[in-house]
């Protein structure tokens, strides 16, 4: 298992595969490796692109020091492109969108940046994710109640009814995201306060200067589509794209020829 070190001394696990320019893909909340529709996305790209996913640091096979902070993971991101030359096309779905955008805003050298549905809620579309949401999962991780955790994300954030949250229960995915539940108090951070139902913040990545496409799908909720767009309107030359008939479980057959054609165009 390759590793990289983090600029705070913590080590990143991270998968290579095929070969061309450097591509590095971000999980969402709940995924890492082999339990993420990234690497299929990846072996998808790797005939054209040398592809690199990795487990965020509290995830599969990466440590986990602390305290969190949203730059150590800007810092995990940056260890992965040094690893892979020192620049390379960045592409990030849900939260790992809004963690891409943070990265390339921060100053991680991006050559190119692509991200789907950054689940950003900036109207009164749906409910607005609670302000004590963060809260609610640190104190369900840390009284041994990872289920808990994962019911808050699905019903408060993502906005699952709860009783379909219930039957999610009894499959197997269910103690795959428990062992990595604590992790959720990570993505919330990484959110920031983009979720409450208020207009993003002016210029809040003013710091991207590399070119960038952000999707969505054409059969997504109208909260995400608007947040969606919302960013797109703050970005500067960004290119928006729908995805027709896609939703935020976005299927690789759609979107690995939309990635393939951006990333390779001079």
């Amino acid at each position: 298992m390759p590793t990289v070190t983090s600029a705070d001394g913590t080590r990143i696990a991270y998968s290579r595969i095929g070969s061309g320019p450097a591509l590095v893909l971000v999980d969402g909340a709940l995924c890492y490796r082999t339990s993420t529709p990234n690497d299929d996305l990846a072996r998808a790209l790797s005939d054209r692109f040398t592809v690199y996913t990795f487990d965020r640091r509290g995830r599969g096979e990466s440590g986990d020091t602390q305290p969190y902070d949203v730059e150590r993971e800007v810092e995990d991101i940056a260890a992965l492109v040094k690893e892979a030359g020192g620049t390379a096309g960045l592409y990030g779905i849900s939260s790992g969108a809004a963690l891409v955008l943070e990265a390339a805003h921060r100053g991680v050298p991006a050559s190119k940046i692509a991200v789907y549905e950054p689940p950003f809620v900036v109207d009164s579309t749906r409910k607005p994710v609670p302000a004590d949401y963060p809260e609610k999962v640190e104190a369900a991780v840390k009284a041994g109640k990872p289920g808990v955790a994962i019911k808050a994300f699905m019903t408060e954030a993502v906005g699952i009814p709860a009783p379909m949250v219930l039957m999610m229960r009894l499959m197997p995915v269910w103690s795959r995201m428990k062992r990595i539940a604590h992790t959720l108090a990570y993505d919330a951070k990484v959110m920031d306060d983009n979720q409450a139902g208020r207009p993003l913040p002016e210029n809040r990545w003013s710091g991207i200067t590399a070119p960038l496409l952000i999707a969505d799908g054409g059969k997504s909720p109208e909260w995400m589509r608007n947040g969606v767009a919302a960013a797109a309107s703050q970005l500067p030359g960004a290119q928006y794209r729908t995805l027709p008939g896609q939703t935020h479980l976005v299927k690789t057959a759609v979107l690995a020829p939309v990635l393939a054609e951006f990333f390779a165009a001079n």
